[in-house]
């Protein structure tokens, strides 16, 4: 089967098709982070897609036995499951954890860490349970599981620092008085070191992003054009938080589901080459309009979204160019022949 290039930029190339067909294709060890939201197992089916809940854990975990072997040795999965109840009872499915055990005591895969993004700005769900009857709390929480070819996969958590509470603060510039060194019920030892700067905080495994853009460049350019954007899409500081802890510039991110290819784009601005699958034609082709020149007028747009939509491709290293509070951002280096290495060449 031949697979179809959508569009390249100088960092990576999209690909348009069934992600069960494009993964096989892939070079063996060449992905150093596959960062992807697969559909959720929601009991209202969506307009993006959604496998059954009874079905889920099977089918998602071929996928990731297929991506096995394409991860490097210290390469890195992170998967966003979203929860889901029951059908017609307020109990919760147990996808979430049959996935865990499925990938890691049957695949393969160690569990480094599961994390948590907690968006507060998402609506209260589902309906009938917390809306209609009021017997249960809204669902803010989303868990993304962390997993690894190895027990000891590449990753940096001086990469994800955050900035110290204003009470640390002021005790580094010696504003507050440093608290002495004693035991804590805990059995935590508090010493002086404490008060060494490390540039910022380690994060926890709770990352509070809320989901509330809705004039960034990829809508305003949706809205220029009339068409729809992807109703699904995630805040782009959740795959920049993993991208920036787990690979180096350079390195390759892969997306299987990318929907309206925000991994995609911001493993361009970090400097990571980067592969994603799409089987959507017009999702795709909406995608990519996140790597057009700002300035590019509704007729150019028109043009790029047409010719994609329609099983065209394009090259859009040299229509990105952006402008950041007045000044050039820097020039994109790698260009399309490196981006395209870890993709077989005779496809």
């Amino acid at each position: 089967m031949t697979k179809t290039l959508t569009y390249t930029t100088s960092y990576g190339q999209a690909r348009c098709g069934d992600s069960a067909d494009l993964i096989e294709n892939l070079i063996d060890g060449s992905i150093n982070l596959m960062m992807t939201s697969p559909p959720f197992p929601l009991l209202r089916k969506k307009e993006y897609g959604n496998t059954d809940q009874d079905l889920y854990v099977a089918w998602l975990a071929g996928f990731i036995r297929q991506v096995m072997p394409k991860i490097a040795d210290d390469g890195s999965i992170v998967l966003d499951l979203g929860g889901a109840y029951q059908r017609g009872q307020p109990t919760r499915s147990l996808h979430i954890y049959k996935l865990i055990i499925e990938l890691c005591e049957v695949v393969g895969l160690h569990l480094c860490q599961e994390f948590f993004w907690y968006n507060s700005a998402k609506l209260p769900s589902p309906i009938e349970w917390v809306n209609k009857r009021k017997i249960r709390a809204k669902d803010s929480v989303n868990t993304l599981l962390w997993l690894s070819k190895s027990p000891w996969p590449k990753a940096d958590v001086c990469n994800v620092l955050t900035p110290y509470s204003a009470r640390m603060t002021k005790m580094l510039e010696g504003q507050s008085q440093v608290p002495k060194a004693q035991l804590r019920p805990s059995g935590h030892v508090m010493t002086d070191t404490i008060l060494r700067d490390n540039g910022g905080a380690i994060p926890s495994n709770v990352l509070t992003i809320p989901n509330t853009s809705s004039n960034d460049s990829y809508q305003r350019r949706c809205k220029q054009l009339g068409i729809k954007a992807h109703p699904a899409r995630f805040p782009a500081k959740l795959p920049e938080f993993f991208i920036r802890m787990l690979t180096d510039p350079g390195d390759v991110v892969l997306d299987i589901f990318a929907g309206s290819n925000t991994t995609g784009e911001v493993a361009e601005i970090l400097g990571r080459r980067w592969n994603t699958f799409e089987q959507d034609r017009d999702y795709f082709a909406t995608s990519a309009l996140r790597f057009v020149h700002a300035d590019c007028c509704d007729n150019e747009l028109r043009e790029i979204h047409g010719t994609l939509r329609s099983g065209g491709t394009m090259v859009l290293s040299e229509t990105r160019k952006s402008k950041a509070k007045g000044r050039a951002v820097r020039k994109l280096l790698l260009g399309d022949e490196v981006a395209l290495t870890v993709f077989s060449p005779a496809c």
